[in-house]
């Protein structure tokens, strides 16, 4: 059965941020949506929708003042709406976030996150700080290189910065995978190859230091699979060789394309040009020191693990199971690394199975051809942002700041695009690991960052993807359509903030999944779901404790940010919350 409800809000032309809501002639309600009506116009900032499993019509006598409606069902009378209560210590909010707000205010704060990978150029304190200072969301370390020991170290640093220093950095453990790399250069750093040089690729293992212009493979069968006029790709591309002769256990191969050789990096090699992938795609996704490491980063509760070259949707299920068994609380996001030809194939499972994806476009273009990167890029960020999974572009955005400290135009041009494709996060590697200029690197990414949404806002250009429902539940549905909604007024009105509260980070990634123009604060009151929303696009978050009734967090919030200066009177704000769902307009008061 139908029913036709005619309530609606509108401007009151006593004040422009004063709304209306008019009393429905029909009361409905549906067993799971109720809306509570007034018995006449009223002056009123606030719009509540409730959903509720109960099915009993509200007396509509006894809300004959304004009210907000609480998951508990009690009512407060608007005028003690806004009573202060805390005081600014009792809310924990990252310190660049806080300084930008109250030099720059709402508009001008940055919503494409940051993340850096950390290596020898980045890992003392005073540089892991001055990362952070420029806007670093997300540390990464690679279990490539390094050891548990110095991986440890590096989470200790970060956990100290947040305690002492006011930071939210979350930490990214990023698995070697069990793909072809190359050894570790016998502790070498680095090693040039030069055009028309003869390397010596094998799988026997020496003692350091390794014979000259000698690389090791993890791979034992790889003399035997390798043929005679073979290209090898090192590192995505970045030196290429040609095989001209095996000798045993020993491939002898000609430098074609000069560069500079890292440890353990990823190697494939094609055939009349095609890529050989058979014995890779034999390989486990997970390799046993992938879960040794994986054991390594629940132990130091992590904040993301990133699986490499994943090929199907299982191992992504497989490993979350495995966190949820051993890790506290089982809060761990598990991000899919997106790098190879099978990871395209099922592109969608996997994502749907995964926390978030990675674009990993070096070893992507190592296996797909280099034209068909830019449009799988965009595939993927589109899709991500469709299934409500953050998304990391990431590989090469500023390769030169490795060696030189300012960046080629073309890749300040491909980090604009990706920034316009509006990706969740940026990811820095070689230019933070182990670059000269890792500094220089991130302020190039956050500046840009910075110019092209603003540019974006200016132009007010909407965006025309379509967003489809991705809700498995009626009560989904509703959280679902109240954030799409919210995000809308929210660009309709020119309001300063979004607000949500949410306990799981849920709400918070449907409104960020909107992309609206203004910034979105988002309270959780758990540590580990505010530094895993340090991810996801033009989310702030803040860890605040709160209660069920949303009338006394908003005062308490207004209480704490005005306080410190980070909000002020009269600024509009669109409030939603994943314990009572509703959108509530409001003035600062």
């Amino acid at each position: 059965m139908s029913h036709a409800v005619n309530a609606f809000v509108s401007s009151s032309s006593r004040s422009p941020s004063t709304f209306t809501i008019s009393r429905p002639s029909v009361f409905v309600s549906t067993g799971n949506l109720r809306v509570v009506p007034v018995k006449k116009p009223l002056p009123l900032r606030t719009l509540v929708v409730k959903a509720s499993s109960a099915s009993s019509d509200l007396d509509d006598s006894s809300h004959s003042s304004p009210v907000l409606v609480s998951e508990n069902g009690a009512g407060s009378r608007s005028g003690s709406m806004f009573a202060s209560s805390g005081d600014s210590s009792s809310i924990e909010v990252d310190a660049v976030t806080e300084a930008e707000l109250k030099e720059n205010g709402f508009r001008s704060t940055r919503r494409t996150k940051l993340i850096c990978t950390i290596g020898p150029a980045s890992c003392g304190f005073e540089q892991l700080e001055a990362l952070a200072v420029e806007g670093m969301n997300v540390a990464r370390i690679n279990m490539c290189h390094g050891t548990r020991d110095w991986h440890r170290m590096v989470i200790e640093r970060v956990r100290r910065l947040n305690e002492e220093k006011g930071f939210a950095v979350a930490i990214m453990m990023d698995t070697e995978g069990s793909e072809i790399h190359m050894g570790d250069l016998g502790g070498a750093s680095s090693a040039k190859a030069e055009d028309g040089e003869i390397w010596n690729f094998t799988v026997r293992a020496f003692d350091p230091p390794l014979p000259e212009r000698t690389i090791t493979v993890n791979y034992d069968g790889f003399a035997e699979d390798v043929r005679v006029g073979d290209d090898l790709l090192i590192d995505g591309g970045m030196v290429r060789f040609e095989v001209i002769e095996k000798i045993g256990p020993d491939v002898k191969c000609l430098c074609t394309d000069p560069g500079l050789l890292l440890p353990r990096a990823n190697l494939t090699f094609w055939r009349d040009g095609k890529l050989v992938r058979e014995r890779n795609a034999m390989l486990p996704t997970i390799s046993s020191k992938d879960w040794l490491d994986i054991d390594f980063g629940i132990a130091e509760g992590v904040d993301f693990i990133a699986v490499s070259f994943v090929k199907s949707a299982e191992v992504i299920k497989h490993l979350k199971s495995y966190i949820k068994a051993r890790a506290r609380d089982g809060d761990i996001a598990v991000i899919a690394k997106i790098e190879s030809i099978d990871s395209l194939r099922n592109l969608e499972e996997i994502i749907q199975a995964s926390d978030g994806a990675m674009v990993a476009r070096g070893d992507l273009g190592a296996q797909i051809p280099l034209e068909q990167v830019p449009s799988e890029q965009q595939k993927i960020v589109q899709l991500c942002r469709q299934l409500n999974r953050p998304v990391i572009v990431a590989s090469q955005l500023l390769e030169s700041m490795i060696e030189y400290p300012i960046p080629t135009r073309a890749e300040v041009a491909d980090v604009s695009e990706a920034v316009r494709q509006r990706g969740d996060a940026l990811m820095l590697s070689g230019e933070s690991a182990m670059g000269q200029f890792p500094e220089k690197a991130l302020t190039v990414l956050r500046n840009v960052s910075l110019r092209i949404e603003r540019r974006w806002r200016e132009q007010k250009r909407r965006e025309v993807i379509e967003l489809p429902s991705i809700a498995s539940s009626f009560s989904d549905s509703i959280s679902e359509e109240i954030c799409n909604s919210a995000a809308k007024m929210a660009n309709n009105l020119e309001v300063d903030a979004l607000f949500v509260y949410t306990k799981n980070g849920h709400m918070a990634s449907l409104l960020s999944r909107c992309r609206p123009d203004c910034p979105i604060f988002a309270f959780t009151t758990a540590t580990s779901v505010r530094r895993r929303l340090n991810l996801q696009w033009g989310l702030m978050p803040f860890r605040l404790n709160y209660s069920d009734d949303m009338e006394s967090n908003l005062n308490k919030t207004f209480s704490l940010l005005k306080a410190r200066g980070m909000i002020k009177s009269g600024d509009l704000i669109i409030a939603v919350s994943d314990m009572l769902q509703s959108i509530q307009v409001m003035n600062v008061p």
